[in-house]
């Protein structure tokens, strides 16, 4: 029997590339598509899911209480991508992210806790730990967010465990590192570097770029929360990472290189408040589930930026409607 799925926050990066991913993958299943289409959350990417058998889309507010409670039922499955995601945003406007990732999350997992929805995966993410100076954390080490965004995740992340203790509810949380691939919103530091060079703009690189991320490309971040769906144990936490570390400026020459342009197109700007030095996190959790990346990060970045290269009449229209 196919599964229906109620996917929130499907019309962002990676929540749309994950119903795109899951219904390849299981024909016959259906999606509910619950987003408030704020700035990242793409009309645009919505009117190409409806081109999906089994989509349906919905718009609204993982916070809105009767919306959730009407919806929720008759589903078998909640994957929750809803989020305000963008850092730099919770910095200068933190009221929206406690709103959204904090209260929304506890809306959608009491409705469906009350409506006994059998699998909820709450995706969350590797800031929660903060700055990772050496090695990698497990899920076990302390949380210890540096900013307003990361803070409001680790807030999620308790909420839906004190479910499992309290009543029960067998939620399980994933934790991932740096997404990358097509339909990501042009503020996240690869789109927004490829459509500026693409623009003939300079790329505003924080402070020395020393900062280390690791990329993990978001179709091998599906394949990771469908096998925990599949596999996963309730009320487990799994890290998903590429182990594929890089700093910022080496992220930042790389996408120079894939668009023939050189170091005279970096622009420095001053560091932002509380930025984390490097993120990595251990993974062998979820793959002794099986999981394993499949993209290799070179020859991926290339085809991301391609994508960008091809689809100007997704991203242009984002970046006019922000503004300079």
């Amino acid at each position: 029997m196919a599964s229906k799925y109620l996917i929130t926050g499907g019309a962002g990066f990676i929540g749309s590339n994950f119903v795109r991913y899951l219904l390849e993958r299981e024909p016959g299943a259906t999606v509910t598509n619950l987003d408030l289409l704020t700035y990242a959350g793409v009309q645009a990417t919505v009117d190409e899911l409806d081109g999906c058998e089994g989509h349906t889309f919905v718009h609204g507010d993982i916070g809105d209480t009767d919306l959730v409670d009407g919806l929720v039922p008759g589903h078998d499955v909640i994957v929750n991508f809803a989020a305000e995601t963008h850092v730099d945003r919770s910095i200068t406007d933190p009221s929206t992210f406690l709103k959204t990732n904090v209260l929304g999350t506890g809306v959608l997992l009491e409705a469906a806790r009350r409506h006994r929805v059998e699998r909820f995966v709450h995706i969350s993410t590797d800031e929660v730990y903060g700055s990772v100076d050496e090695g990698s954390v497990s899920e076990e080490a302390p949380l210890a967010p540096s900013s307003p965004y990361s803070a409001s995740k680790a807030a999620a992340d308790l909420l839906v465990k004190s479910y499992g203790i309290t009543y029960g509810y067998h939620a399980t949380i994933t934790r991932c590192t740096n997404n990358y691939g097509p339909y990501q919103f042009p503020e996240k530091v690869i789109p927004l570097f490829v459509t500026n060079l693409l623009e003939g703009k300079k790329v505003p690189l924080y402070g020395e770029g020393g900062n280390e991320r690791d990329w993990l490309h978001v179709d091998d971040h599906c394949a990771a929360v469908c096998l925990v769906l599949e596999k996963g144990a309730p009320g487990e936490i799994y890290n998903v990472g590429a182990g594929a570390q890089i700093s910022n400026l080496e992220l930042t020459r790389r996408i120079l290189a894939a668009l023939d342009a050189d170091e005279s197109n970096i622009e420095q700007v001053p560091d932002r408040p509380g930025h984390d030095s490097r993120y990595a996190v251990d993974s062998s959790k979820v793959r002794a589930l099986g999981w394993a990346p499949a993209h290799s990060f070179e020859e991926h970045l290339e085809t991301t930026v391609e994508w960008y290269r091809d689809r100007e009449d997704w991203w242009r229209p984002l970046k006019e409607r922000a503004g300079p």
